[in-house]
């Protein structure tokens, strides 16, 4: 994987072989960061990392500006990498190890992008708890954006607070975001 743009552009991350993760193809990152760069102005945002995996996004993210990250993954070794990874560029990740869900239930911080990447065999029931809980618990900033990483197979167009989807191959990206009462 590679770092699209920013600071660390073209700077390509090599993960341990060991990683239980399917990391966003660069396609579809570049893609989904050409949505970002006309909705946010990246030095002055929050971003949360679910499911970080090998921490590629919230690369993304701190090569353009980002001084806010927090990532969460439950796996130790992911979270080694990151953190690896984040002291080697002098990024400004911070990393939670521990469940996503718990997480998002306990947490009361706010942030402007809510990326989630979750692992693709979720049935809709698992994957409808992510914007569910972030809704409920009123996670997001004003204008902040929920992005869930799935197959192109599931839909969660059905979900409140769904905005609109995008394929990229065999990936997709559902948006949610607070509607106007």
């Amino acid at each position: 994987m590679r770092i699209i743009s920013g600071d660390y552009k073209g700077r390509r991350i090599t993960a341990p072989k060991k990683l239980p993760v399917r990391p966003t193809t660069d396609m579809a990152k570049e893609s989904l960061f050409n949505i970002l760069n006309n909705l946010f102005l990246f030095g002055s945002i929050s971003v949360l990392d679910l499911f970080s995996g090998t921490g590629n996004i919230s690369y993304e993210f701190a090569s353009r500006g980002v001084k806010n990250i927090v990532c969460v993954d439950k796996n130790y070794h992911c979270i080694k990498f990151i953190n690896t990874t984040a002291h080697d560029f002098n990024m400004p990740l911070i990393t939670v190890r521990g469940d996503v869900f718990n997480y998002l239930l306990n947490t009361k911080k706010k942030y402007d992008v809510i990326f989630a990447d979750p692992p693709y065999d979720f049935d809709v029931d698992t994957f409808s708890k992510i914007p569910n809980i972030v809704f409920k618990n009123n996670l997001l900033e004003q204008d902040g954006l929920l992005i869930v990483e799935h197959s192109k197979h599931t839909n969660l167009s059905h979900l409140n607070h769904f905005l609109y989807s995008r394929i990229y191959g065999g990936n997709m990206f559902s948006f949610f975001k607070n509607k106007e009462e």
